[in-house]
């Protein structure tokens, strides 16, 4: 496969399986981020699945299990009527006239939510999984000045990575999107420099209004922001007024930038690799934090500007863990 303008990188790579499941990685509404590339891949004639890891307590909900930590939820699900992102997700894709299922992941370990994943793949004849990003934080390897919200990313890139027999991929969509949690994005641009230069970086390609995708994006995260006035998503409803484009309609709390409807695909077995290698400790889930103060050569916060000059991410070989337990960070289970 020879990439080409006509034919983003990612797609061209997505096509050639059947059936695809994109999975939001960071839990919440992560799933509706990877909408467009659903409606593309469908258009496509591939068979598309979703999921999500949840952060639905499953207890309150009669949600099928399908095995361990893996549950479907359809339009004939009940229960987590304040919040349940996958519950809304099915009843729109029940209203647009698609298959109204989404399976959805519990928030365990690294090593269960892997085996939940690995039936899935394995009862659907899944041949490559596509992690999807609200905002651009699975991109940060833990020696950024900010890392956003990180270990439900690095949680569910673990998992997968370490699948076999399926291609993975990372998806975000959202750039700028994470200032609101600390990201500096000039380091997000460094690290996809770094993605590039190993042969990991897929591309980019924007999410209009004028696409189908981008109209289908907009209206699923407009039913779920209706059915879930609690605890609406900042991330996707910021996302969905870029792309239809007046100001007065951001959300509240984060800053407008036109770049975010931009999808950022990546490999996501070299993504994995950068994070194993890179100069932090990432203790999954909780210790994340707590080990930031052990970290040395942490790049120092920078802004966009044209006066800064981006410098590229250090090469694999200068990439020695700093601290001693984050040999562990993939393999702590």
């Amino acid at each position: 496969m020879t990439p080409s303008l006509l034919e983003p990188p990612l797609l061209a790579r997505l096509k050639q399986h059947p059936r695809i499941l994109i999975a939001g990685a960071g839990g919440g509404f992560d799933v509706y981020a990877g909408l467009p590339l659903y409606v593309a891949l469908r258009a496509a004639g591939r068979e598309v699945f979703l999921a999500n890891l949840t952060f639905t307590y499953l207890g309150e909900t009669d949600c099928q299990y399908l095995a361990p930590h893996l549950a479907v939820a359809t339009t004939e699900t009940m229960g987590g009527d304040r919040y349940f992102p996958e519950r809304r997700l099915a009843e729109w894709l029940h209203e647009a006239k698609y298959p109204p299922e989404v399976y959805v992941f519990e928030r365990v370990g690294v090593r269960p939510l892997r085996e939940a994943y690995a039936h899935l793949v394995r009862e659907r004849g899944i041949g490559a999984v596509v992690l999807v990003d609200g905002g651009t934080d699975i991109l940060m390897r833990g020696d950024e000045a900010g890392l956003g919200t990180p270990e439900e990313d690095m949680t569910s890139l673990a998992a997968v990575s370490k699948l076999s027999g399926v291609e993975a991929f990372v998806a975000s969509i959202g750039f700028g999107i994470d200032t609101y949690h600390g990201v500096c994005h000039a380091h997000v641009l460094e690290n996809i420099a770094a993605l590039e230069r190993d042969g990991g970086y897929l591309g980019a390609f924007s999410v209009t209004a004028a696409m189908p995708e981008g109209r289908a994006y907009v209206s699923a995260v407009s039913y779920a922001q209706k059915a879930t006035l609690g605890w609406p998503s900042i991330v996707n409803g910021s996302i969905a007024a870029a792309i239809e484009g007046p100001v007065r309609r951001r959300p509240l709390h984060v800053a407008y930038r036109g770049q975010r409807a931009l999808h950022q695909p990546a490999d996501g077995d070299l993504l994995r690799v950068r994070v194993a290698r890179c100069g932090a400790a990432f203790a999954l889930p909780r210790a994340a934090r707590g080990n930031r103060d052990d970290v040395r050569g942490q790049r120092a916060h920078r802004g966009l500007s044209a006066q800064h000059h981006l410098s590229p991410a250090p090469p694999h070989s200068a990439l020695a863990p700093v601290h001693p337990g984050y040999g562990r960070l993939l393999t702590r289970e």
